[in-house]
């Protein structure tokens, strides 16, 4: 499904059906930097509470941990929303084929 971290590919391999014609546009990404962003703002700050660590602890857990949530989020929540269009027929409006 994927050509790529979160790219999606031209075509299905399996079974040839055609990733083009979707849109799933961007509103994952910006739903999921949000969240995410929500989430670790608030254990960076509880962390940072009851412990008080140093900087650099921060920057270790943190940054790698908001770009794997993001990049598999970003995976998942692309490719629900492409099988929900599918099974929906969703189309572009004033256009009649999917």
């Amino acid at each position: 499904m994927f050509d790529g971290w979160i790219a999606f590919a031209p075509r299905c391999g399996g079974c040839g059906l055609n990733f083009d014609k979707f849109n799933v546009g961007d509103g994952p990404a910006a739903f999921l930097t949000m969240v995410i962003g929500a989430i670790v703002a608030a254990l960076a700050i509880w962390l940072e509470l009851a412990a008080q660590p140093p900087w650099w602890v921060h920057v270790i857990l943190w940054v790698p941990l908001i770009i794997a949530a993001v990049i598999y989020g970003l995976r998942i929540t692309k490719g629900w929303l492409m099988a929900s269009e599918y099974a929906r027929d969703a189309r572009e409006a004033g256009t009649g084929d999917l």
